[in-house]
């Protein structure tokens, strides 16, 4: 019986996940300079041309699995829903805080994060400038946020350092080591809500306390 049109592209989409999987995994435990594509075919159970059909190249494959990590991490997407929605600022930021830890948590045992932090740390030839790709626009939607719950004007220098205070523990938790020594361990192995509500209290208490010394200094 002949196949229909859905089903080849059906299978193909199934190597493809299937490749993607692979990569992600190798590239999490080696590193973009140790992962050959030969590695990733033989963990994925297909041939080099398929990496090659799928993906265009080595760079392409791993700038694929990039934005499936980034995706897991904190997508544009995610910033956009809950910064552009018509709730008060400060349930605004609670939501955010409870994303990050919810990911935090869902991600503790799978290659994204892993990823991110080998890039992070061992910077490949492309990857970088591929993840910095929409930073601008997730800075400009934080800097929005922060502003309201601070009363910082957005294009005042003064709130840059606030926007690193509040997402400097958010980085940590999503893509430090989770090793059983660490701190990081024992964090995420607390009840989600009870990370999230410190987080949340800690991030609120801050912004607002730099707001009124920002007032004071002005001589509101």
């Amino acid at each position: 019986m002949a196949l229909s049109p859905r089903e080849p592209r059906k299978d193909g989409e199934a190597t493809r996940t299937r490749i993607l999987q692979a990569a992600g995994e190798l590239f999490a435990a080696l590193g973009y300079a140790e992962a050959s594509n030969k590695a990733v075919a033989a963990k994925a159970e297909v041939d080099l041309a398929s990496i090659n059909y799928h993906f265009g190249s080595r760079n392409g494959l791993y700038l694929a699995v990039l934005d499936e990590a980034r995706r897991r991490f904190l997508d544009i997407s995610d910033l956009q829903r809950i910064i552009l929605d018509a709730q008060p600022a400060t349930e605004k930021l609670r939501a955010l805080v409870d994303l990050v830890v919810r990911k935090a948590s869902q991600s503790r045992n799978n290659w994204h994060l892993r990823v991110l932090a080998a890039e992070i740390l061992a910077p490949s030839p492309h990857g970088q400038a591929h993840l910095q790709a929409d930073r601008p626009l997730k800075l400009t939607l934080l800097k929005g946020l922060f502003s309201e719950i601070s009363g910082i004007p957005v294009d005042d220098p003064a709130l840059a350092p606030s926007i690193l205070c509040v997402t400097a523990p958010w980085a940590m938790l999503l893509i430090g080591p989770r090793s059983p020594a660490s701190s990081l361990h024992d964090i995420l192995g607390m009840p989600a809500e009870a990370v999230s509500a410190q987080l949340y209290s800690f991030a609120l208490a801050g912004l607002q306390e730099v707001g009124r010394q920002y007032a004071q200094a002005k001589g509101n």
